[in-house]
């Protein structure tokens, strides 16, 4: 009698985990069912919503590089010592490291995948291939180059600006000086008017400032490394392999010493809209050179 009772609790501990085995076998085979259908409504080089329809939105903000340590995450400040040379060396291979994407040609060994894509581009260039995308040619920004470590140890750092990623976005140009905003540096409005009507005036231009007035009298001279702005041939940004953001390097030739300086640098775009607060089409740092 013992040996049928445990008999039948045997082979009801059977059934039960037969039940189980197969309960979770439908389960999991129906919501691999549910993501594949899901699959096949996805593009993987496109995305479904794009600009105003997407979470990010149709107004591209600017980064800059080199960035603060990742130890410092909430850091925005470019600090070093220029008579340091490991100082500077640190801001210099920071800089080498973003800009090896840069510098690759091929997709063989140790080199980026779809870097052969990349074509010499210009102003008057013609439309580009299927594949093809516009090279950024890093290593003519002189003298924001490696050789000269970025300009770090002459007191006189160069610092890069990109514009942020978004699909699909083309930029409308401040290619003439009508409707120019109230707000645009000055010296801005000048170089637009001394390029309204060539080839060159189609960009996102740029420009960087200090924040207060102390911080004005404090940046010195700047220079945009090699133009001021993003041509226009760059856009739109549709994913395809080898693209790299368009790059400008910003030389502050004569930042004072031993201050600490904030700086805001702003996108021109008809279709750039600023906003400080939210840091919308600008972005903000601190930079600090000190000499002992």
């Amino acid at each position: 009698m013992v040996v049928v009772v445990a008999i039948r609790a045997d082979l009801a501990q059977a059934k039960i985990l037969l039940f189980y085995v197969i309960f979770y076998a439908v389960l999991i085979g129906f919501f691999a069912g549910l993501l594949a259908v899901f699959y096949q409504t996805l593009d993987m080089k496109m995305p479904k919503w794009q600009l105003d329809s997407s979470l990010i939105g149709a107004n591209p903000g600017l980064g800059f590089r080199p960035m603060p340590d990742t130890a410092n995450v909430e850091s925005t400040l470019i600090y070093y010592r220029a008579n340091d040379k490991g100082s500077v060396l640190k801001w210099a291979q920071a800089i080498d490291t973003y800009l090896d994407q840069y510098r690759k040609k091929g997709s063989g060994s140790g080199e980026a995948h779809g870097a052969e894509n990349r074509v010499a581009c210009g102003p008057n260039s013609g439309s580009l291939g299927e594949k093809q995308v516009c090279d950024v040619p890093v290593d003519d920004f002189h003298p924001c180059t490696p050789n000269n470590q970025y300009n770090y140890e002459q007191g006189a750092p160069c610092v890069f600006l990109k514009l942020n990623k978004i699909f699909n976005w083309k930029p409308k140009p401040y290619n003439t000086t009508e409707d120019l905003p109230s707000n645009m540096p000055d010296d801005l409005k000048q170089h637009i008017k001394m390029n309204a009507g060539k080839p060159e005036a189609n960009a996102v231009w740029v420009s960087c400032e200090g924040e207060n007035p102390a911080d004005k009298e404090n940046i010195g001279p700047v220079q945009y490394i090699p133009r001021r702005g993003f041509p226009s041939y760059y856009y739109p940004f549709t994913n395809k392999e080898g693209y790299l953001s368009p790059l400008v390097a910003v030389l502050f030739e004569r930042p004072r010493t031993g201050v600490l300086i904030n700086i805001e640098c702003k996108a021109w775009a008809k279709n750039i809209f600023y906003d400080r607060y939210e840091r919308r089409g600008c972005v903000h740092f601190e930079l600090m050179v000190d000499r002992g």
